[in-house]
């Protein structure tokens, strides 16, 4: 069975719920799989009042018994403690409330007016609920469970901001696991001290003109095995599916691997990355502009992916829009937001690709059990030291 994964959830509902599919039986888990993933998510200089309201901790209802997966479907909640300041009006679920008046004022950059013609509705609160980046929490709990998958065969997913608005940390093609411990522990989860102070001065800076930030971050697996995605079919390469997966999360705009577009700019001759071969590493490239992928596969290199995250629609100085009820000139709808959540979308984007990866995975190595996965990834492993 394939690994797939399905959210369900409002932002302001009871709670957040992921169906995950297809993992095997016997996968060893704990509660901190899950929520120290979902607790970092929440991390970042820049967010708003909703983080001091939630504590997100993953509830298991089915699949897993004594700590191991069952090879039935996964389900994971993740309750909104908000709700209780919304069931008995705004957020209601049986009985519609006439007092509570419907949203009018589309936000530009935001999925409310293109959202409200798609489904007809003439209040953009049924719109916004779901497209809300509230609903990332449930994919973060789907990653937790991909990383567990994915560090038994040891491999590592990391993350950091490289960029916050027009601050930049120095760039590093040269990464290794260790240096990313401790990178929480930045406010904006940057590597480089400098950058970080720079970072959050400029988020602090658009804050007090009621304005926000977007920036980009960068996605490290670290030891991926080798031939994980294929070359065969457009969907099927690795690439596509993590451009894909990156691209759904909110407010990403766009996505690079390795040197990316800067690959557009120079020869073939400086582009690409030599092979060499020892007896104490196989295989290996001494350079990773690829970002770890050739032609869609895994090449056993870190993977390097870059996003950028554009600024967060909702302004508390509000942009110009019309009310979709009179037609009239007005001000986008207004409701709390974050000023910058590149950081917690760095984490985000950990969790997508993990599940990427762990797809990739189960994919070419099958395998209802972790019994006969773990067999498989050996007998594969003996194949690639010969």
């Amino acid at each position: 069975m394939a690994l797939t994964y399905r959210t369900a959830g409002e932002s302001h509902g009871p709670a957040l719920t992921t169906i995950i599919e297809g993992v095997p039986a016997g996968l060893p888990l704990t509660p901190e799989d899950i929520d120290t993933d979902l607790a970092r998510r929440q991390l970042g200089y820049g967010r708003g009042g909703r983080q001091k309201i939630e504590t997100d901790r993953v509830q298991v209802t089915a699949g897993i018994r004594h700590g191991r997966t069952l090879g039935s479907p996964v389900a994971l909640m993740v309750m909104n403690r908000d709700f209780a300041n919304w069931s008995e009006d705004r957020m209601a679920i049986w009985e519609p409330i006439s007092e509570v008046k419907p949203i009018t004022l589309p936000r530009p950059g935001h999925a409310d007016l293109a959202g409200m013609q798609k489904y007809e509705t003439d209040d953009l609160r049924n719109i916004l609920e779901r497209a809300s980046a509230r609903e990332t929490a449930a994919r973060v709990a789907a990653g937790g469970v991909a990383r567990a998958l994915l560090r038994r065969y040891g491999m590592e997913v990391r993350s950091h901001v490289v960029q916050v608005g027009p601050e930049q940390a120095p760039g590093r093609d040269d990464l290794v696991l260790a240096d990313f411990d401790g990178v929480d522990e930045s406010p904006v989860r940057a590597l480089d001290d400098d950058a970080s102070g720079r970072m959050k001065a400029a988020i602090k800076a658009a804050g007090q003109d009621s304005d926000t930030l977007g920036g980009i971050f960068e996605v490290w697996v670290f030891d991926p095995l080798p031939g994980l995605g294929s070359h065969v079919s457009g969907d099927a390469r690795l690439d596509g599916r993590i451009g894909q997966a990156m691209l759904g999360i909110q407010a990403i705009k766009g996505v690079e691997i390795g040197a990316g577009f800067e690959l557009g700019r120079i020869r073939g001759s400086a582009a690409h990355d030599e092979i060499f071969w020892t007896e104490e590493r196989g295989y290996h490239r001494r350079t990773n502009r690829s970002g770890g992928l050739e032609g869609g596969m895994t090449h056993g290199a870190p993977l390097v992916v870059r996003a950028v995250m554009k600024p967060i629609a909702t302004l508390s100085r509000p942009l110009a829009s019309v009310d979709v009820q009179t037609k009239e000139a007005t001000s986008a709808f207004k409701e709390r937001s974050d000023i910058c959540a590149v950081p917690a979308a760095a984490v985000i984007g950990e969790a997508v690709v993990a599940f990427v990866l762990a797809q990739a995975l189960i994919d070419k190595f099958g395998g209802d059990s972790i019994v006969s996965l773990d067999a498989a990834v050996d007998r594969y492993r003996a194949v690639l030291a010969r």
